[in-house]
Formats: structure tokens, C-alpha cells, sequence
């Protein structure tokens, strides 16, 4: 059995995806955000980096105690590892898989943040600023990062070959938030996102995330809507 300390985020859906192509029991503890709940670590297993995901095993490949594993591409990794699937074990396979994974962590993920911030909440928070700039940057970093997995999809069927843990790290993140230009522009990148939409285990993934009781009520796109005022004060740094 596997806990998944869970929100409705595209960095634990990842999570969810991998848990879920692997074939590993696990449960979905919610983890309510505008409360603060993600800053206890007594609530995620002992992780102290404030956020989620966070998942502990309670049946490690070494055998011995539980095992608590924070940050989305490293719980990745690990169950990977664990269930020896979608990580390749040939050197030039795995390591390919990792950049693309590296890449994610380092760039989709971050990125597609902050261009959501500025579009959803910079103009609420500080409604007399004008974050034109702010907006236009990271929207264009946003789009050259679409450009690139553009791409890479052009002569590959998923991005690091294979079906891997690659794809189910850029999978929420690509089909949360659009390129400026519209999906439309990147034949390849919407290509690959319906093939992975389509996945079994990626729709069960989604159907329990959408199924979790969290409180409250969610949007469109199945996004849990804390209210504000705890996410102002607990997750968005003003």
C-alpha cells in the first residue's frame, strides 16, 4: 500500500498517473491547501518541504520501515525503480528519460506556474499593477516550451521513445494549460496528449481524483476551489 498525499494539482496528478499505470495499491489522502495542511509535516509523513505530492511506502524495495518520498520527479524515479517499468534499464534509454523528466521538473512544471499565476491570480491579487510584462514573459517561455516538445514528438510516438515516466510528468502540465498560440499550432504535442488522454490508467487517475470528497467544490477542469482567502494566505507568496 502506497499513500498519495493529494490535491488537484497537474505535480500530483503525475503522481496518480504513475501509481496507476504501475498496478500499485494505493489511497489518495486529501490535503487541503488553504488550510495550511501541506506546511505540517506531521500530515505528510514527516516531509517538511510544504507541498504535495509526498507519497510513503509502506512496502519499500529494501523491506525495512515505511518509506516517505517527496518532490513529483523523484517519487517518479522511485516507482519506477520499484516496479522496474516505464524507466529503461539500458544506460542511454534511462538517461534519455531522465533529461526529458530533468526537463519537466525544470521547466514545464515551473513555468506553466508562473504563467498561471500572472493569468489567474497576479490581476486579483494586485489589481492596480500592471503585469503586462510579467504576463508576456512567461507566456512566451511557456509557448517555446510547447515549441520544443513540438519537436521532439515530430519523430518520436512519446517523448523519450517509449511510453515512461517522461510523459506521465508533461501530461498534466500540457493538458492543464495551452500554448498562447492555441493547442492548434502543435499537431505533434496534441497528438501525443490525446494518445495519452486516452490511456486507461491516465482516466482512472482522473476519475478518482475528481471522485475524492475534498470539501469543496471544483471548476471545469476538476481543480479543487480552496477558498481564497486561505490560498492567498497559505499557498500564493505575496
Amino acid at each position: 500500500m502506497i499513500d498519495l498525499f493529494f490535491a488537484t494539482s497537474p505535480n500530483v496528478y503525475k503522481v496518480s498517473i504513475a501509481l496507476e499505470e504501475m498496478g500499485l495499491e494505493h489511497r489518495l489522502i486529501p490535503v487541503d491547501l488553504s488550510k495550511g495542511e501541506q506546511r505540517d509535516a506531521a500530515k505528510l509523513a514527516g516531509a517538511n518541504t510544504g507541498k504535495v505530492p509526498v507519497i510513503i511506502d509502506y512496502d519499500p524495495p529494501d523491506g525495512g520501515s515505511p518509506f516517505t518520498v517527496f518532490e513529483s520527479g523523484a517519487i517518479l524515479q522511485y516507482l519506477g525503480e520499484k516496479t522496474d517499468s516505464f524507466l529503461p534499464s539500458d544506460p542511454r534509454g534511462r538517461s534519455v528519460t531522465m533529461q526529458w523528466l530533468f526537463w519537466q521538473m525544470g521547466g514545464l512544471g515551473p513555468i506553466g506556474g508562473q504563467a498561471w499565476h500572472f493569468f489567474a491570480f497576479a490581476p486579483r491579487i494586485a489589481p492596480a499593477t500592471d503585469n503586462t510584462y510579467s504576463f508576456n514573459r512567461y507566456f512566451n517561455m511557456w509557448s517555446a516550451l510547447w515549441r520544443t516538445l513540438e519537436g521532439q514528438l515530430a519523430d518520436h510516438e512519446y517523448i523519450a521513445g517509449d511510453y515512461s515516466i517522461a510523459d506521465m510528468a508533461c501530461f498534466p502540465w500540457i493538458s492543464y494549460l495551452e500554448a498562447r498560440e492555441g493547442a492548434g499550432r502543435f499537431p505533434n504535442v496534441c497528438r501525443w496528449r490525446d494518445a495519452v488522454a486516452a490511456r486507461p490508467a491516465v482516466r482512472t487517475a482522473y476519475r478518482k481524483g475528481a471522485a475524492l470528497d475534498t470539501g469543496y467544490e471544483r471548476n471545469e477542469k476538476g481543480v479543487t476551489l480552496f477558498p481564497w482567502e486561505g490560498i492567498l494566505k497559505n499557498v500564493i507568496v505575496v
